[in-house]
């Protein structure tokens, strides 16, 4: 059988990057059962309120709704049971400090399948207030808008 190549995302937490101001990334590996697996396979996953937490120095995802696997016997998961996520050592030290600061959390952006390999895009987030989130959504308008005007004078065929 050949060796899957490439990226195949599973779900995405588009919300964390409106509440969140996303500071650094990090892709991490997670520990999965077998009826985890095929049920993501399946794209059954929702990142909705989920976070991650350091404890004893190991790094866990809480809060992950896999659905159970529709074939599965006695042996299936438990669908919002916490997941360990397999990080270098380096990288959960420094994860460490930064989360002791105040105000600083862990969010799932997104999770996908890399080279057959479930894995788990982490980021490092401060919240965003309210005001901050509206004026995120007002650049964002105005710069629709100014790529909405420039392709409405470049199909008259003239300038601004």
């Amino acid at each position: 059988m050949a060796k899957e190549r490439g990226q195949k995302v599973i779900a995405s937490n588009r919300k964390a990057r409106h509440d969140y101001e996303i500071l650094d990334t990090y892709e991490a590996g997670i520990v999965l059962v077998g009826t985890e697996v095929k049920s993501l396979r399946l794209g059954r996953a929702s990142l909705v309120d989920s976070f991650a937490t350091v404890d004893d120095g190991e790094v866990w995802l809480r809060g992950l709704h896999v659905a159970e696997y529709e074939m599965g016997t006695w042996t299936n998961h438990e669908p919002r049971r916490r997941r360990k996520l397999l990080l270098h050592r380096n990288e959960i030290l420094k994860l460490i400090g930064k989360t002791k600061e105040s105000g600083l959390s862990l969010v799932p952006l997104s999770m996908y399948f890399k080279d057959g390999k479930v894995k788990v895009e982490l980021a490092l987030a401060k919240g965003k207030k309210s005001y901050d989130k509206r004026q995120s959504l007002a650049k964002r308008d105005a710069e629709r808008e100014i790529t909405r005007a420039a392709g409405r004078a470049r199909k008259r065929g003239g300038g601004w």
